[in-house]
């Protein structure tokens, strides 16, 4: 096992690197590497490693991948019938362009910089279903509201073994905010925060949670994009660290019946002038940018369940008194909601609870913010808060049961198209599809164990 470098040996500076500053790491040949990466539509970092002197010297103005990198299902068994991309096209190349303006080290990856890519048609012109292009288009309608938008990243997932019975829990007990874990779990945990820290990853907390195996991490709240990039590149480091523990980080929304891993959002917007236009005192009234926000992510949610909610396990996650919601509903400080309001004074923000850790973050984040640009230019109006047992709540609308009937109200909505465009919702509505059609090909262990005999 490779442990992470340790921060006081670093040949690279803290922080984001510039570009000048990459010149001279490769200069020094601290930086041999360059890793060019795409979100996937699974929310996984796809790309190319290249060797940084020739990327530098010949790729700074773009390199070519397979468009098929958002074309595939969660084996990256290519997808047929995509508008950009397909058997019929041939599955060509987009051009990939750096953002050299958001460069991150990778120090658990020893000599590697990781730059993030923006896949563009022959035009020049961005993919708009490609998902860090699809948040950033909601990121610019929020900002010509006149608000900029801050973000932070709540994500559990489940550490297992793998081993000749199958996959299990790294621990079985309730470790539930334990301050105390198994050794070879805690020395995981102390790798993965130097990992994150090394990378220029400011997280919060790291915590065990109640279910075998299963662990939260809370990165800072920062801008929007950063924060989903911040998320993006702990998906990448998590995972990998895991194999090196000879353990498997499991980002399922329901990795077990009755175990729910969330991807919670917390989100708040900001004026011009910087101040916080969720400011509010608890009892005092919400101010009405916040009451619109509200009421557009309970107005439009339903409709777009498939970028929140995208595979089949999904909907097993959403679960009576799971603390993972079943209702398209609000209250103050209240887990048993889809929407949170929680926080106090300017820290007051959404906490928005319907993702689990089977969604991609920039489509999820994208989802709510749109969702919340239509209820601020609409000024939607709020209906009350949930004051009890948010799963008995018979006036809210019911979350979807399943993917097929999600999808049924998402690919036939007049609100999606209007609030993401039809191409968005053609694109990501046929891959739903393919998950569907994917599941009702194969026979399952479930199936097997409840067959006639």
């Amino acid at each position: 096992m490779n442990a992470p470098t340790n921060p006081t040996t670093t040949p690279w500076p803290a922080g984001p690197v510039t570009r000048e500053s990459l010149q001279r790491l490769l200069t020094d040949r601290a930086v041999t590497d360059i890793m060019l990466a795409v979100p996937d539509l699974q929310g996984r970092l796809m790309g190319k490693l290249f060797n940084a002197a020739v990327f530098l010297d010949r790729m700074t103005h773009g390199a070519e991948m397979c468009s098929y990198i958002l074309a595939t299902d969660v084996h990256m068994t290519p997808l047929d019938g995509f508008d950009f991309t397909g058997w019929d096209q041939g599955f060509g190349d987009f051009l990939v362009l750096p953002d050299l303006d958001h460069i991150r080290m990778l120090p658990h990856q020893p000599g590697t910089a990781l730059i993030f890519g923006t896949p563009v048609h022959d035009d020049t012109t961005p993919v708009t279903v490609a998902p860090r292009h699809l948040l950033a288009t909601q990121l610019d309608r929020l900002h010509a509201l006149g608000y900029e938008v801050k973000a932070g990243v709540e994500a559990e997932f489940v550490l297992s073994t793998d081993g000749p019975a199958g996959r299990t829990p790294a621990w079985t007990a309730n470790l539930d905010y334990a301050l105390q874990q198994p050794p070879d779990i805690s020395d995981f945990f102390r790798h993965l925060a130097q990992a994150l820290s090394d990378a220029s990853i400011d997280y919060e907390s790291i915590k065990t949670e109640a279910a075998p195996g299963q662990a939260e991490v809370a990165l800072a709240y920062t801008d929007a994009a950063t924060a989903c990039d911040d998320y993006a590149i702990f998906r990448h480091i998590v995972s990998e660290l895991a194999q090196r523990h000879d353990l498997s980080a499991v980002l399922m929304a329901a990795p077990e019946t009755r175990v729910g891993s969330g991807l919670h959002l917390h989100v708040s917007l900001w004026d011009e002038r910087g101040e916080s236009a969720f400011a509010h005192r608890r009892g005092a009234g919400l101010p009405p940018a916040m009451a619109h926000a509200i009421a557009g992510l309970l107005s439009a949610l339903p409709h777009m369940a498939p970028l929140y909610a995208p595979t089949v396990n999904s909907y097993k996650r959403y679960q009576p008194h799971s603390f993972a919601p079943t209702r398209y509903n609000w209250g103050f400080d209240h887990r048993g909601c889809a929407v949170r309001v929680a926080g106090h004074g300017p820290g007051a923000h959404l906490e928005i609870r319907l993702a689990g850790a089977d969604a991609s973050v920039y489509v999820a984040l994208a989802a709510y913010l749109a969702a919340i640009a239509h209820g601020i230019e609409e000024k939607l109006t709020l209906r009350p808060a949930c004051d009890s047992d948010a799963y008995q709540e018979q006036h809210s609308v019911p979350l979807y049961e399943d993917l097929a009937q999600a999808l049924a109200y998402f690919e036939h909505s007049t609100v999606t198209q209007l609030l993401l465009g039809k191409d968005v919702v053609r694109h990501y509505a046929h891959a739903a599809r393919a998950e569907l059609d994917y599941h009702r090909r194969h026979v399952t262990d479930l199936e097997r164990q409840r067959g006639i005999r």
